[in-house]
């Protein structure tokens, strides 16, 4: 569980992180407790375009007793994925997990946004998965092993204003992950998780203010890293978080538009970007 709450409390730094699996260990996802009498050799591999935040993440992990690697990338860009991925089998081996977990947010509106930085949240949001998965997921089929997560938002489902960027890249990565989970159903061995949390208490997103904090308060990145490797572990396609944003959904469904945006007012999802600080 440590090493996946690392994974959201840099969410901001790092671009994803792989877990490496070889062919000598036995390690079954689908069983939530393991072996004590097979042998396992478990390492993780980091992607992201900040060294310092790279090696910090490392050497944290390597404490724990967990053998970890990171490699310098951005996974917005096509090339230097595959190029890296290539890297990655030549020095450490076959992935078997990959988390997808970068993501940028700019937190203006159309009009205050710079054209490049929409650009950038597309990029890293949404076709860096397409690039990840393109560049390990052969593998997978292959050796018939693999998992594909992604750590996506609840506002791929429900956009809020003054996030257009990023809710337009979550709906996208959403659609992405819900085409290529039906596209592994005659897959074996090879299966999908998308988490959508509701607001999680990272820096990401520090400053953002809804009307009822008690009500819906943020997520503990622990909790999210928690559920996440449950939901792995159970082969869950989807997750939502909490279970309450299940709600959201129904209510999206059959209520009329004018009574979402009241809904909107009134919770203060409307405005809930008005005092927004977070980092990009």
């Amino acid at each position: 569980y440590q090493i996946y709450r690392k994974g959201c409390d840099f969410r901001i730094n790092l671009s994803f992180c792989v877990c490496i699996k070889h062919v000598l260990i036995s390690l079954d996802l689908k069983q939530k407790q393991f072996d004590s009498n097979k042998s396992f050799l478990l390492q993780i591999i980091l992607w992201g375009r900040t060294e310092k935040c790279l090696k910090e993440t490392t050497e944290e992990i390597r404490m724990m007793g967990t053998e970890c690697h990171y490699f310098i990338c951005d996974v917005g860009n096509r090339e230097e994925v595959y190029q890296q991925a290539k890297a990655v089998r030549e020095k450490v081996g076959d992935i078997t997990i990959l988390v997808n977990n970068a993501a940028v947010v700019h937190g203006k509106s159309l009009m205050d946004s710079d054209d490049d930085a929409l650009l950038k949240s597309q990029h890293i949001n949404t076709l860096g998965q397409f690039w990840t998965t393109k560049a390990f997921l052969p593998r997978m089929l292959e050796l018939q092993n693999g998992h594909i997560v992604c750590l996506n938002s609840v506002l791929a489902l429900s956009a809020i204003p003054g996030a257009i960027d990023y809710c337009t890249s979550k709906a996208s990565s959403f659609a992405f992950m819900e085409s290529l989970t039906l596209g592994l159903l005659d897959c074996p061995g090879v299966n999908a998780t998308t988490v959508l949390p509701f607001h999680t208490s990272t820096e990401m997103f520090q400053g953002m203010r809804i009307r009822f904090p008690n009500l819906f308060p943020p997520l503990k990145p622990e909790t999210v890293a928690r559920r996440t490797v449950e939901a792995v572990q159970m082969n869950q396609a989807f997750l939502l978080l909490p279970w309450t944003m299940h709600v959201l959904v129904i209510l999206k469904s059959i209520l009329p538009q004018a009574a979402l945006e009241e809904i909107h007012k009134f919770s203060g999802s409307y405005t809930c970007m008005n005092t927004f600080k977070g980092r990009t």
